[in-house]
């Protein structure tokens, strides 16, 4: 079974842009570089070789990856409703502070954005609860206690 990957629109269309400059810009840099450090000579001690190579090993694999996702991307929309989704905007309490996330697939999560991932421990604590709703979150410090104030 594939893995569903879920993107908001502008995720997947940063990711369709990420995999256009690598395949058209990147991919033919390295090949350049390679080209290069061919033409001088033994490969065995070429540095430049060795490096350019490793670089096209990574950026192969993260072509395949993005194009991996994209393949089995979908798409979110936040529907309308009180309960929490992944494209739900959620305002949570714990230990007298309050936090606001938008809850993302994995692919787009970053905190220091207010964008945490469906399969974070909070993130996956607060899918399907709405306002008012109290859950603990098990985290690597221990439980945490945590109250949904809002859900956008």
């Amino acid at each position: 079974m594939t893995k569903k990957h879920y993107l908001t629109p502008e995720g997947l269309e940063k990711l369709k842009e990420e995999l256009q400059h690598l395949i058209t810009e990147r991919r033919q840099e390295i090949i350049e570089r390679i080209q290069e450090a061919v033409a001088h000579g033994d490969l065995s001690e070429n540095a430049d070789y060795a490096q350019a190579k490793e670089e096209q090993a990574f950026v192969e694999g993260r072509i395949q990856e993005i194009e991996e996702v994209v393949r089995n991307a979908e798409i979110i929309h936040h529907a309308e409703g009180d309960h929490v989704t992944i494209g739900s905007t959620v305002k949570i309490s714990a230990d007298s502070k309050e936090y606001s996330y938008t809850i993302v697939g994995s692919n787009e999560a970053n905190p220091r954005e207010g964008k945490i991932s469906n399969e974070s421990l909070v993130g996956k604590a607060v899918l399907g609860h709405k306002k008012g709703d109290k859950i603990e979150v098990q985290t690597p410090a221990g439980k945490k206690a945590y109250e949904i104030i809002s859900v956008k």
